[in-house]
């Protein structure tokens, strides 16, 4: 964007979501209740969720990030760079999902949590999902059937953000933390039923850069 380094857009979005994250615990008294579980994607919505962990184990915060991806370690270069941040860190245990197995096993433990992040898939998608991404958003899902709070980075996983449709399934959160600007699709009927309360973060995106 403009020429913004994207570790510095990711560093932003990343440090907006934990900061939300943080508040929303503190607010319903789950702060220090649980672990804050992260279901992370392989591209650059799972890298802001990496930054999101660090900055919570920062805050004192027990954070699982889970990687629901084939690969661990993101092909982007940008989330690798944050995953490795955080690859050793001993404060942020760390779960890779590459299969609905995977997944559904980790699922088990999912009613300690205190709050879950859908860092999933930041653009949406259209048509069915696949495992294991469709495991992990019917376990954020089944999670907030049990009353855990779910904060969305930038969408939640499977709304179109131009119309808000979402596709089968797709996440429900509380709270969902878009970045820059108001995104249409979350505006929508549908795009509001999904997303719940929608937190505009400004990441350092000047306003020039949605002209032309």
């Amino acid at each position: 964007a403009l020429g913004i380094p994207e570790e510095r857009l990711m560093e932003h979005a990343g440090t907006a979501v934990a900061a939300a994250v943080k508040a929303l615990a503190v607010d319903t008294d789950r702060w220090g209740e649980g672990p804050i579980v992260i279901l992370c994607g392989p591209g650059n919505n799972g890298g802001d969720g990496f930054v999101a962990a660090r900055r919570l184990a920062l805050a004192g915060a027990q954070v699982v990030v889970a990687v629901v991806a084939t690969e661990a370690r993101p092909r982007n270069a940008t989330a690798a760079r944050n995953w490795d941040r955080i690859a050793s860190d001993v404060g942020i245990a760390k779960i890779h999902a590459p299969v609905a197995r995977d997944v559904a096993v980790f699922g088990q433990g999912i009613e300690k949590a205190a709050v879950i992040v859908d860092a999933l898939l930041g653009t949406g998608v259209r048509g069915t999902l696949r495992d294991p991404v469709r495991s992990a958003v019917d376990l954020i899902l089944r999670a907030r059937g049990m009353g855990i709070p779910v904060v969305a980075v930038d969408t939640p996983t499977a709304i179109d953000l131009s119309s808000g449709e979402p596709s089968d399934p797709a996440v429900r959160a509380d709270l969902t933390v878009t970045f820059h600007r108001p995104k249409t699709g979350l505006l929508t009927r549908r795009g509001i039923a999904h997303a719940g309360k929608v937190l505009v973060a400004p990441i350092g995106i000047p306003p020039e850069a949605d002209r032309g």
